[in-house]
């Protein structure tokens, strides 16, 4: 089984280059090769609904990270 080569990893500072949240910055919290996506800490925010658990018993819309094409970021320094 071959692993698939990117320019980014986690942990990695990167700018997102095209888009709508194109010039914010942020870290890289995960690469997922295979799908060609990454996802940048506060590079594009997602609203989701959560159902109530014992873990979080309040539920609700809660704001995540959403993915972004692993072409439309580059790395920074």
């Amino acid at each position: 089984m071959s692993r698939i080569k990117t320019h980014v990893k986690k942990g990695d500072q990167v700018e997102i280059i095209t888009g709508n949240h194109k010039g914010k910055r942020g870290i890289v919290l995960l690469v997922n090769a295979a799908k060609g996506q990454v996802v940048v800490e506060g590079g594009r925010p997602v609203k989701k609904a959560t159902k109530a658990t014992e873990a979080d018993p309040t539920g609700g819309i809660k704001t995540i990270d959403g993915a972004i094409h692993i072409s439309n970021v580059k790395k920074v320094s």
